[in-house]
C-alpha cells in the first residue's frame, strides 16, 4: 500500500450517506448553536488526535457508528475531537455524523499535506483561506475539467472553491502571530517553521509526482494538497456551519514524498495540533 497524507480508514454503514438532513425539505436549516461555543476539531492522522486529547479537561468517548468521539474542555471552550479517516468519504462522514450528533458551532479539520508552493518546506503550516477539489468535474475531449460541485438540498452549484470562515481565520492568524512551533530537523540544519495563508486542494490520491505538483499549482495556485480537506469544507458550507481547514507539511509532493512523509509526519503533526490549540483558545474573542 502507498503511503497516504491520513489516517486509518472508518467504514460506516451506507444508509450514512442520508446524514445530516438529506430527507429533510430543501429549506431545512441547522438547528440554532449552543449557548456557549461548541468547537469540533476533526483530525485527518490519529497521532494529531492523540496530541489535543491529551490536552482535554473532563474528557469523555462517545461512539457513533464506529467512529468514536472524544469531548471536553480545551482552552476553556467545550472541544469535540475525531479522526476521520483517510479520503474524501471518510471525511464526509465523519463530518456529518459529528454536525448531527454534536451541533458544533465551529469545525476545524487539520493534518498533514503535500506542498505545492516551491517557497514552503516540511513543517510550514498552511491556514487555508479556501479549499477546493482537483478530482471532481468531467472528462471531456479536450481533457478533464474541473468543476463545482451540488448542493443536494437546494440543486444549486456550490462555489468551486469553499472560502474559510472570516472568525476562524481571524482566530487563526491571532493564534498564528503567538505561535512557538517545533523546529524541524533536515540535512543542513534546524530551522523553524512558519504560518502562512494559502489555497488547499483535495483529492483522492496521495500526490508524489513532481508533474502534477507543478499542474496542481499551476491551476488553482494553490499552496498545498491533501485528501480530505475540501470534503469537510463542503459539509460545512452546506449546512451552514464556519469551518476552516489547517495542514502542516510533510513534505513537496515530488517524487521524494513518500520518504520525506514518514521523517517529517510527527514534527508537522505536533505543530499542526500547536496552531489548533490557539484557534480553540480565540474562538468566539472578539
Amino acid at each position: 500500500m502507498k503511503p497516504t497524507r491520513g489516517g486509518l480508514c472508518v467504514v460506516v454503514l451506507p444508509t450514512l450517506l442520508l446524514a445530516p438532513g438529506c430527507a429533510a425539505a430543501p429549506d431545512d436549516r441547522p438547528p440554532p448553536p449552543p449557548a456557549e461555543p461548541v468547537v469540533a476539531v476533526l483530525g485527518a492522522m490519529t497521532v494529531e488526535v492523540e496530541l489535543l486529547e491529551q490536552e482535554l479537561a473532563d474528557k469523555k468517548e462517545r461512539t457513533v457508528q464506529g467512529v468514536r468521539f472524544a469531548t471536553g474542555t480545551l482552552k476553556g471552550k467545550r472541544v469535540v475531537l475525531a479522526h476521520s479517516g483517510m479520503g474524501k468519504v471518510n471525511a464526509a462522514m465523519a463530518a456529518a455524523l459529528l454536525l448531527e450528533g454534536f451541533g458544533p458551532t465551529h469545525v476545524l479539520f487539520t493534518g498533514i499535506a503535500g506542498g505545492l508552493n516551491p517557497d514552503l518546506r516540511p513543517g510550514d503550516v498552511v491556514i487555508g483561506t479556501k479549499a477546493a477539489f482537483h478530482d471532481y468535474g468531467e472528462w471531456a475531449a479536450g481533457g478533464f475539467r474541473v468543476g463545482p460541485t451540488v448542493d443536494p438540498f437546494t440543486g444549486k452549484p456550490n462555489p468551486l472553491f469553499f472560502p474559510a470562515d472570516a472568525g476562524l481565520l481571524k482566530a487563526a492568524e491571532a493564534a498564528a502571530a503567538d505561535l512557538k512551533l517545533a523546529a524541524v530537523r533536515t540535512a543542513r540544519g534546524e530551522r523553524v517553521p512558519r504560518v502562512v495563508p494559502g489555497v488547499i486542494v483535495t483529492g483522492d490520491a496521495f500526490v508524489a509526482s513532481a508533474a502534477k505538483q507543478e499542474a496542481l499549482r499551476k491551476e488553482f495556485g494553490a499552496d498545498a494538497t491533501e485528501m480530505e480537506g475540501a470534503a469537510v469544507a463542503q459539509v460545512c458550507w452546506q449546512r451552514r456551519v464556519p469551518c476552516l481547514v489547517l495542514r502542516s507539511l510533510s513534505d513537496d509532493a515530488g517524487a521524494k514524498a513518500p520518504d520525506d512523509e514518514r521523517h517529517f509526519e510527527k514534527t508537522a503533526a505536533q505543530n499542526s495540533a500547536r496552531l489548533v490549540t490557539g484557534v480553540v483558545g480565540r474562538v468566539g474573542a472578539k
